[in-house]
């Protein structure tokens, strides 16, 4: 199971919202490439990094602090928020993320979407599953749709996707575990889906039940930055999986 740190971005600078909510927003650095060098000093190979200026804009605002951390770091980088457009896309693909997640035109425009999926591939397009309720969330987690996440993941594993980002927004933030009987069930109804888990980490058990249940990787925010998890402990456990 990889290990995924996120780098949440407003006004390009690195901060940690709770359950989405703009109102709730810490800001931890005010340089995320000094972040990003941190992480991959301590061996991390990926990065999920959020524009939620982008996600409330819809559209692509932080771009620069991507094309700094592609250029500055190896991190393979995948980037999500505000992806509303061919133009996004391709501004964020320039700007040096090797992956996007969309989350919000998967739900409201799935024409859009399997075009994006067939022109770029199931390696570049993540599926953003974020939900609260079961119900899918979108325009940075403000609206709740009348989608639900199974049906939701269903529609795009049958047209192809292979990686989906489930983020629990009841769990986001809070520190208090994620949310694995709702991973455990679309593990089993989508075996072959790499599925990552995103909201709720607090500590290294819960890492190791993650990857118990089969996640193939996990995303962890706020158990970081607050020192919840160190990066040494971090190493530990990916020497410990290898």
């Amino acid at each position: 199971m990889k290990i995924i740190p996120a780098i949440d971005l407003i006004n390009g600078q690195c901060v940690r919202l709770t359950k989405g909510d703009y109102n709730t927003k810490k800001t931890y650095h005010k340089n995320p490439l000094d972040v990003a060098k941190i992480f991959e000093d301590a061996g991390i190979t990926h990065l999920h990094l959020v524009d939620l200026d982008g996600a409330k804009a819809n559209r692509i605002i932080n771009h620069e602090t991507l094309a700094l951390i592609a250029a500055k770091t190896n991190l393979i980088i995948d980037f999500g928020g505000g992806l509303k457009s061919e133009e996004d896309l391709k501004i964020a693909f320039e700007s040096g993320a090797q992956q996007v997640t969309i989350g919000s035109v998967a739900a409201k425009d799935r024409a859009l979407f399997l075009k994006w999926l067939d022109v770029y591939g199931s390696e570049k397009i993540i599926l953003g599953a974020d939900c609260i309720n079961h119900k899918i969330a979108i325009q940075g987690w403000i609206e709740t749709s009348d989608l639900g996440v199974k049906e939701f993941i269903e529609d795009y594993y049958q047209n192809g996707i292979k990686n989906v980002i489930c983020t629990d927004i009841s769990k986001d933030g809070m520190l208090k575990g994620p949310s694995l009987a709702l991973y455990k069930k679309l593990i089993h109804i989508f075996p072959n889906i790499n599925l990552i888990a995103s909201g709720g980490v607090a500590g290294l058990s819960d890492l190791k039940s993650l990857a118990q249940i089969g996640c193939s990787a996990a995303i962890i925010g706020k158990a970081l930055y607050e020192n919840k998890i160190s990066l040494k402990e971090l190493e530990k456990f990916n020497l410990n999986q290898s």
